[in-house]
């Protein structure tokens, strides 16, 4: 079988992480990948960047292959959002995994089939492989929620093309009464807002704030499945935000679904779910 859904990959300086998730994708076969890399931020990284390329360029099934590498360091937010936008240039959806995301081989299926069934539905703006819940939420396989997981995660050009790098109506949307009522309490409003400005005024590289954003302006749902299914291998001093290796968040259990998938009778947000993903992660001094 191969998965004739785009996947983007998205890979800098670690070979140990980026080789285990390339193994997985290479076990789903895709049709078309997008190899997107940033480039050394000195010439003593060159030797993991060059390796990192070599592990991805081990395309040994039949696969178109699209490469976008940086000759010079670009930094987070620039690459990321700069090789994701080259992605929606060429195709209308992709499924996207970054080099320390490892999902389990019912991920991709997931994806696809949801990217399938949701294509053309505006409530809809994005399903990701994460759950960090406790408890499963309603009877289908997977439940809807606002907030924009990215370890493991897909989406449609349409979506995509609401991305703003530059956050440039931040200073509006910041206290508008949407934004209070999408996210439920003043703490959790306070938290992103406080998260939001330093990535709007610069402090911080990042682009999944700018996603995150472009997801609630588009007041887009995202699917989110009801087993974990993608692990992040990424938490240590070498990661450039996910650096406490103590994290309760890092390589958390993963599992697969079962099919057919129960699709849910209703497109409506779980607010519960939401709050208590928001209340876990404030507790961790982090937001999933």
């Amino acid at each position: 079988m191969h998965l004739r859904t785009p996947i983007a990959f998205i890979v800098f300086n670690r070979p140990e992480v980026t080789a285990r998730v390339f193994e997985a994708i290479a076990a789903a076969r895709p049709t078309r990948l997008f190899l997107i890399a940033d480039g050394p931020r000195n010439a003593a990284e060159r030797e993991k960047t060059d390796a990192v390329r070599a592990i991805v360029s081990r395309v040994d099934w039949p696969c178109e292959v699209e490469t976008n590498f940086a000759d010079e360091n670009m930094g987070c937010k620039r690459r990321v959002s700069s090789g994701l936008g080259w992605v929606f240039d060429r195709c209308e959806e992709a499924i996207i995994l970054e080099d320390d995301c490892l999902p389990r081989p019912t991920f991709f299926q997931f994806c696809s089939e949801l990217l399938d069934r949701y294509r053309d539905d505006p409530r809809v703006s994005m399903i990701s492989g994460d759950n960090f819940q406790d408890r499963r939420r309603g009877e289908g396989s997977y439940f809807f929620s606002y907030i924009a997981h990215v370890w493991g995660w897909a989406t449609w050009r349409r979506v995509w093309r609401q991305f703003d790098e530059k956050m440039t109506t931040w200073s509006t949307d910041r206290d508008a009464p949407w934004l209070k009522e999408l996210l439920q309490t003043p703490d959790v409003l306070k938290v992103y807002q406080r998260a939001f400005d330093a990535v709007h005024n610069g402090q911080v590289d990042t682009w999944d704030a700018q996603w995150q954003l472009a997801v609630w302006r588009s007041r887009g749902l995202v699917a989110l499945p009801n087993k974990n299914l993608v692990a992040n291998l990424g938490f240590g001093l070498d990661a450039t935000h996910t650096r406490k290796t103590d994290s309760p968040d890092a390589n958390l259990p993963t599992a697969d679904l079962a099919w057919p998938l129960v699709h849910q009778p209703a497109v409506e947000r779980d607010r519960a779910a939401d709050l208590f993903t928001w209340q876990r992660s404030f507790a961790r001094k982090t937001i999933a």
